[in-house]
């Protein structure tokens, strides 16, 4: 009779055992595939989504520092050699137009030279476009043209930096990690920063620290370019007999099935059962296929079995890579079972007896 009534009462614990989780497999009554950890598995399953800069961003050239642009601002200074000057006044030799502003059309207006095409000269081609056109009206005049400002041509740069803010591109930050130094750099642990470029309908997005691996990676800006640095948003959720059960957020850019333990207090010392670490995980079709060797149609439930007490077990496990939206779970050692229906049938037994003594009374 009591055995009954603890066999009809399931006894607390984390979760699934090994068996059940192994029943789950579709070579049983389950639609999961359950795979043992190895090498082969190790190197396909590490597979992950790249972030990078497509070929556009790459192969951007660097705009001309004195390329002038809508919006710039420019300084005019004009020189005449005849005392009665077209432009400059009686008794001086040059007259200043300062802040010259080029409107959106990319056009500037100067006096007896007329409205003057800007957007796309640099300021040396403007100077002689100017200059062929008083040539006409003073002779020998002789034009400057200064370039005051670069905000015709700039970028946002927001989220998780230091200075957010509208830069404009010039000399010094026509790239992008020398915008992000203008903007103070990133105000979050780097290694879970994440840059993300929107330009018109494109965007790309890598992580900070790979802008340094190859100069490539410090692709060419372009006005307009939205500028975002956000914190790494992947995370893993580990359940089971670990040190604490939680929802953990990835502090590097790569984390494996040790650190991931690791980090939620490693595995029970009184109840983990070190020969069933499972990583729970839906896979694309194309990983799935690889994995198992058999044709699937779309993405697949797939259970990767770690057992630590094998000779090369921790080794795996430190290899395994864990991905964004994974669940780690550890099962209960069997003894953990068997020590808690030793409890419960003692607890039944002391309960009969109490109740029989006061039934006796």
């Amino acid at each position: 009779m009591i055995l009954g009534l603890i066999s009809a009462c399931a006894l607390p614990r984390v979760g699934p055992n090994k068996q059940e989780i192994f029943a789950g497999s579709v070579l049983r009554e389950g639609d999961s595939f359950v795979l043992t950890v190895d090498d082969r598995i190790n190197a396909i399953a590490a597979v992950a989504p790249a972030l990078g800069f497509s070929a556009g961003f790459l192969n951007a050239g660097v705009i001309g520092s004195d390329t002038i642009r809508p919006g710039d601002t420019l300084g005019l200074t004009i020189f005449e050699n005849v005392d009665d000057g077209l432009i400059v006044p009686q008794g001086a030799n040059s007259t200043l137009l300062e802040e010259v502003q080029v409107d959106g059309d990319g056009f500037i207006f100067v006096p007896y030279a007329g409205r003057i095409r800007a957007a796309g000269n640099t300021p040396e081609a403007i100077r002689r476009i100017i200059t062929e056109r008083l040539g006409d009206q003073t002779p020998d005049p002789q034009v400057q043209v200064r370039r005051l400002a670069g905000d015709g041509a700039t970028v946002s740069v927001a989220g998780a930096v230091n200075a957010q803010g509208v830069y404009p591109i010039e000399r010094p930050t026509r790239t992008l990690i020398s915008m992000l130094a203008a903007a103070g750099g990133v105000s979050i642990n780097p290694e879970i920063a994440r840059v993300k470029i929107q330009r018109g309908s494109h965007t790309a997005e890598i992580f900070y620290d790979d802008l340094y691996d190859s100069p490539r990676n410090d692709v060419a800006l372009r006005g307009g370019d939205n500028i975002i640095v956000n914190a790494d948003t992947r995370s893993f959720t580990a359940l089971g007999a670990t040190g604490s059960q939680e929802r953990v957020q990835f502090e590097t850019k790569t984390i494996s099935a040790i650190e991931a333990i690791a980090t939620v207090g490693g595995l029970s010392s009184l109840t983990a059962d070190p020969t069933g670490v499972f990583v729970f995980r839906t896979e694309p079709e194309a990983i799935a296929e690889q994995l198992v060797g058999l044709d699937v149609t779309g993405p697949q439930r797939v259970v990767y079995v770690l057992d630590l007490t094998q000779p090369n077990g921790m080794f795996t496990a430190r290899e395994f890579a864990i991905r964004d939206g994974d669940t780690v779970y550890v099962t209960e050692a069997p003894f953990v079972r068997f020590d808690k229906t030793v409890a419960a049938i003692t607890g039944s037994l002391s309960a009969t007896s109490a109740l029989t003594n006061a039934s006796g009374l």
